[in-house]
């Protein structure tokens, strides 16, 4: 019996490995522990969105010391999948109320800032008690809104288009247990990514 590789054919597309599982899941304890001592006499509500925090909110949540509650919101960014415009859509509210409530936004990565912006304003429009940024990834080269200001910072990385644990291209590789820089023939949509058949490839629909 042969052995399966769990991470297919996925790990495959990835260029440069830029942050391994261990260097994450160390720097995640650094940051829950940080939370940990500013938070110790009260009780946060996590609020992150929708699809790509959820792996780090999950181990962040799962190190921390203190109670905590989460909840999440969805949105949609309009652009194409390595370039978003800033202009936002809400799909999903929150299932809580936050008026009072200390309240930490936990974010995937932060780029241009405008996402995170808009994000802030609609949280701040309803009376938290306090209202924090905590980011995995910072990807400052790129940013447009220079006054965000960000607590808890896991990573700066270079302006580099990136995916894995969360982090997707096309909806692909978010299982990835590392972040890691994508090829560019990928990248260029000269290959597809890992999943996907080739336009034409008679294997691409069903019989």
């Amino acid at each position: 019996m042969t052995g399966r590789d769990p991470l297919g054919a996925a790990a495959r597309d990835i260029r440069e490995v830029l942050l391994t599982g261990d260097e994450i899941a160390a720097r995640v304890r650094d940051l829950a522990g940080a939370i940990t001592r500013d938070y110790a006499d009260r009780s946060p509500l996590c609020v992150s969105v929708l699809k790509g925090a959820v792996y780090f909110l999950t181990d962040l949540t799962r190190a921390l010391g203190i109670p905590v509650q989460i909840d999440f919101m969805a949105i949609t960014s309009y652009g194409s999948a390595r370039e978003r415009s800033g202009v936002v859509r809400l799909l999903k509210d929150l299932d809580v109320e936050i008026t009072g409530r200390h309240v930490l936004l936990v974010e995937d990565i932060i780029d241009t800032g405008l996402t995170a912006g808009y994000l802030l304003r609609l949280l701040q429009a309803r009376s938290p008690a306090s209202l924090r940024i905590c980011t995995l990834l910072d990807r400052p080269y790129r940013r447009i809104l220079d006054t965000l200001e960000i607590a808890y910072r896991g990573f700066e990385i270079p302006d580099r288009f990136v995916v894995g644990y969360g982090l997707d291209y096309r909806e692909h590789y978010r299982h990835l247990p590392f972040i890691g820089v994508l090829r560019d023939d990928i990248l260029s949509g000269e290959t597809p990514p890992a999943g996907l058949a080739p336009a034409g490839d008679a294997r691409a629909s069903p019989a």
